[in-house]
């Protein structure tokens, strides 16, 4: 990994080199994945059919689309007895976990005769978009699935590209449904999301897609946004440790490589204060990688984006943790909750050298779905909010309306809207 001293050159330097990872800065697939969504509005089921042949190599058809009942409980029998419990036993903590972030509908009201509120109204129809290829993410499942099913939406419709048999796999179908969704779809890529977006003759059009997936889901999402609202535009996995001289360096290089596995674009960022822990924890980065079944991968996300950033002090290194604003982010210092107060950007903090990233990731509780490529400055993780909608509810008698229509008069003819002037002194006219 890079040794950099930290200053405030160099931070802009990396936060370039960085931003050079966003979906935004992937142009060139973006006439592709154009073409993709408009065969898929005009052709429907044909088109989705015909680049799940193209692109995931399995004949899918009107008869094998959805995932029947019998493919499910085949899912449960291949899968581990033992995972399954895991499965059981994080869908416990999430559940718990997103059900404290439940908002209800509020109403005030004044003797004077107004009511003002808000109506909290969960989405009526939600797409799951849940990964396949070069890896499988049951632990997505549950994360995209239990908040929309606490927020009360009406149905869950998920899709995931199948294998070259036509399968999809068994650990993610057994999360599916154990967290809840209503109907399965085989289909991926940026055809499953134009399917989700505008419906066709198997898969309806939902309200909103939620769910991580590669460049072309990425900019799938982001071209079919107005049409259907998205949760927000994934970019590759981030982690940024914040450590001092009391950190454990193997616990650091172990947690710093949980995210570079992910694949080549991933970045890893070490900030500290001890220039002895930098210099052990690069070591030991060397001899797991050595080891890890992803080597490859592990080296060129390091290569490319890896770096360990060396400060004079914990308040500058703090400034360059909100200026990174990382997709996850771990405190291992003396003091890591008085440290993590001065901590304004970042999808999810862990605190401490026993809270590492993947307690995360599949079983804490909260959310794994998080803002990436310095979005933590203002997107938060998914959550049940993003599968309601409010509604601001106003009442106003007549007797309240008299009292304020003049004021609600001269503001609109202040702004030359006479027909919204008009529009309250109607109401009164016989009193002039």
């Amino acid at each position: 990994m890079r040794k950099v001293r930290l200053t405030k050159e160099t931070t802009k330097g990396i936060l370039e080199n960085l931003l050079k990872r966003s979906p935004n800065n992937y142009g060139k697939f973006e006439d592709a994945v154009a073409r993709i969504l408009s065969k898929v509005k005009e052709e429907g089921d044909a088109a989705v059919f015909a680049y799940t042949e193209e692109f995931d190599k399995a004949e899918i058809h009107a008869g094998n689309i959805r995932v029947s009942n019998e493919e499910i409980e085949e899912a449960y029998s291949l899968v581990d007895p033992s995972l399954i419990d895991v499965i059981r036993k994080a869908l416990v903590n999430i559940r718990s976990y997103h059900e404290k972030q439940k908002q209800n509908s509020w109403f005030t009201s004044e003797t004077k005769g107004t009511m003002l509120g808000q109506k909290v109204t969960p989405l009526e129809k939600v797409g799951v978009y849940v990964p396949g290829g070069k890896a499988v993410y049951p632990s997505s499942v549950l994360m995209n699935v239990v908040p929309a099913k606490v927020a009360g939406v009406n149905e869950i419709v998920m899709t995931t590209p199948p294998g070259k048999d036509g399968k999809i796999n068994p650990a993610t179908l057994v999360a599916a449904n154990e967290a809840g969704a209503d109907v399965i779809y085989k289909a991926g890529g940026a055809q499953a999301v134009a399917a989700l977006a505008y419906g066709t003759e198997s898969i309806p059009k939902v309200d909103k897609i939620v769910g991580p997936g590669n460049i072309f889901v990425a900019l799938a999402k982001k071209a079919v946004y107005g049409h259907v609202s998205i949760d927000s535009i994934a970019g590759p996995s981030e982690i940024l440790i914040l450590a001092d001289e009391t950190a454990n360096p193997r616990f650091v290089a172990a947690d710093l490589l949980s995210q570079a596995e992910h694949d080549e674009l991933a970045s890893a960022i070490l900030i500290t204060t001890s220039e002895e822990l930098a210099d052990k924890v690069d070591k030991e980065v060397q001899n797991f990688t050595e080891v890890l079944s992803r080597k490859e991968i592990i080296q060129k996300s390091l290569d490319n984006f890896g770096y360990i950033l060396i400060a004079d002090n914990m308040d500058e290194a703090v400034l360059a943790t909100n200026a990174i604003a990382s997709e996850h982010m771990e405190i291992i210092t003396k003091n890591p909750f008085e440290v993590m107060m001065k901590v304004r950007n970042a999808g999810a903090i862990f605190i401490g050298e026993y809270s590492s990233e993947p307690l995360g990731d599949y079983f804490a509780g909260p959310n794994h779905i998080l803002p990436t490529n310095g979005t933590a400055k203002f997107f938060s993780p998914l959550s049940v909010d993003d599968f309601v909608k409010k509604s601001s509810i106003i009442y106003y008698s007549r007797d309240a309306l008299r009292e304020i229509h003049k004021d609600i008069e001269q503001f609109a003819a202040s702004e030359q809207l006479t027909a919204h002037a008009n529009s309250i002194a109607v109401r009164f006219e016989e009193e002039e």
